[in-house]
């Protein structure tokens, strides 16, 4: 396989024609090896319009998403983020390159190993990775700048939302399946908050968060 030609192929004709037109963001997708955070028996899937398995039964999201959501998202320099979700790491590594901190937080033990191995050989030197119950966020070092789920919730903790800053935004995949969508939080003020919904799609669960209870007849 030629890399360079696939990574080409990923971003011209997957990530493009989905809207993601922020140079910067595309940018950053030729230069970060996403092939080096997938495991190593499914490289050949690096590249392509799917979900990457991951150990522990996750999975990395589709690299459409992942780069829609980090374009809406819109992270500073001067920024903290917080991840929720960490998988591989691949996610951490490109908000990495757009923020000033980025904590991620994941509740698998192998993956935060995984994650850890990844990101140091990618030299990502301002990521924090956790191992925690995300769904929970992280109340004492809040609030944070942005805040993005790597994963789809039911619905989005008030406790997460919580921990933006005024101004702060955060992403994430909500809903049932077959209808999930991608929705942007944004605070206003200390007790205002908005959402727009930016896109259909179906993503794999975080663990850990709530779901709603089942209607029994």
């Amino acid at each position: 396989m030629n890399t360079e030609q696939a990574r080409f192929n990923m971003i011209e004709q997957q990530i493009r024609p989905w809207d993601v037109l922020d140079q910067s963001v595309l940018s950053l997708l030729a230069v970060v090896k996403r092939e080096d955070f997938v495991p190593a028996a499914y490289r050949a899937l690096a590249f392509v319009d799917t979900e990457v398995p991951l150990p522990g039964g996750q999975s990395m999201l589709a690299p459409k998403v992942e780069a829609r959501l980090l374009q809406e998202l819109a992270v500073h320099k001067h920024e903290r983020v917080l991840e929720v979700g960490t998988g591989s790491g691949y996610m951490a590594a490109l908000l990495a390159h757009k923020a000033q901190q980025v904590i991620t937080l994941e509740i698998r033990p192998e993956l935060v190993e995984l994650a850890k191995a990844n990101l140091r050989r990618d030299g990502s030197m301002n990521v924090s990775v956790r191992l925690a119950d995300g769904s929970r966020g992280l109340p004492d070092e809040g609030p944070f700048d942005a805040i993005l789920l790597s994963g789809s919730v039911a619905e989005v903790p008030p406790g997460l939302l919580a921990q933006l800053k005024v101004g702060g935004r955060l992403a994430a995949v909500v809903g049932q399946l077959p209808i999930m969508r991608a929705t942007l939080f944004s605070r206003s003020s200390e007790h205002d908050f908005a959402s727009v919904e930016l896109f259909d799609t179906v993503a794999p669960r975080l663990s850990g968060f709530d779901e709603p209870p089942r209607f029994k007849f």
